[in-house]
């Protein structure tokens, strides 16, 4: 069992077309700050020019960074854009937002590949299981709650393990999710070994016929020594439980925090191998380029992406209407 299949309900039918619109126009409104943003931006660089010269790309290289799309990223971007410029001499700096919108495209094509289908997958009849790892505030406790409830709407039996056992706030706070959800939740005391509560879960989960497991792990970021023992040892518990698990490891960050959210990045991603990303918060922030440049620095690629506080509103990432909810539906 991959991940895609995990949401696959019994009969289940594509969304109709006025469901798929709906879903792009709340993706576009979830994005407006950093729309407006970015347009605003990109439409002071191009006043009154008439070409795409040094000047404009100058210009252009401080929108994408002031978006936090990220350096490198950007020198990437720029460079395939002066590409272009040097193969067609009469392009005009009206045709910059296509050229734009066709040159993130591509990159986060590149930094996602053409599989929709990354870490392993389970063995038929065994959970799926999910290590959610992130700093505290990230909005890790919410995409537990989130993904449980859209698992559990999907007909799936879900588990969550509280394996943050150094917060009793967060452990209470998953209960309340997992409630809300219908998930069965294992938790411990506070102060508990985050492993064992990792191994119940797992242990619970395959004997009662689970289909996904979800495992919540502290967030701190005050000794990396520490937090990369503490995820090892929750992993090689669980791989003595269930064989190849945990099948994925997500890293939750915070798309408002902007360059942190890099630094994030790379520390979990030193810590331990992080194979997909959940970025929250889009909604509220006008720095969504975090996206692109997170996407294309680290190669690991974006699940999800939040952008609001409904259960519906954390979506499975596509890059294609990603780039359509920032520069509007392309028509072919």
């Amino acid at each position: 069992m991959a991940f895609f299949d995990i949401f696959k309900k019994k009969q289940d039918t594509p969304p109709s077309e006025e469901q798929a619109r709906k879903e792009q126009d709340e993706l576009s409104a979830g994005l407006e700050k950093t729309k407006t943003g970015l347009f605003s931006k990109l439409a002071r660089a191009v006043a009154g020019r008439s070409t795409v010269d040094a000047d404009v790309l100058d210009d252009l290289e401080e929108v994408l960074i002031s978006s936090d799309v990220g350096v490198e990223t950007t020198v990437k971007i720029i460079r395939r854009i002066e590409e272009r410029v040097a193969k067609d001499k009469y392009m005009g700096a009206s045709e910059l937002q296509s050229i734009l919108r066709e040159e993130i495209t591509a990159l986060m094509e590149d930094a996602h590949g053409s599989s929709e289908h990354f870490g392993l997958d389970a063995t038929e009849g065994q959970p799926y299981v999910v290590m959610v790892v992130g700093v505290n505030g990230a909005g890790k406790t919410t995409t537990i709650g989130k993904l449980a409830a859209q698992l559990t709407k999907a007909g799936r039996k879900v588990w969550i393990g509280a394996a943050d056992t150094f917060r009793a706030a967060a452990i209470d706070q998953l209960q309340v999710w997992a409630d809300r959800a219908g998930a069965t939740m294992i938790r411990q005391q506070m102060g508990s070994d985050p492993a064992s509560v990792a191994f119940d879960t797992l242990t619970s989960a395959k004997s009662n016929g689970a289909d996904v497991v979800l495992i919540d792990t502290a967030g701190r970021l005050h000794n990396k020594v520490n937090l990369m023992n503490e995820l090892t040892k929750i992993r090689n518990v669980m791989a003595k439980v269930i064989p190849g698990a945990p099948h994925e490891v997500m890293l939750v960050l915070d798309g408002s925090t902007g360059q942190n959210a890099f630094e994030q990045a790379k520390q979990f991603t030193q810590a331990t191998q992080v194979t997909s990303l959940t970025i929250t918060k889009l909604d509220g922030t006008a720095k969504g380029g975090v996206v692109i440049g997170i996407s294309d620095q680290f190669h690991i690629p974006v699940r999800y992406i939040g952008i609001g506080e409904g259960i519906d509103q954390l979506r499975i990432f596509d890059r294609r209407e990603f780039v359509n909810a920032l520069f509007g539906d392309e028509k072919n």
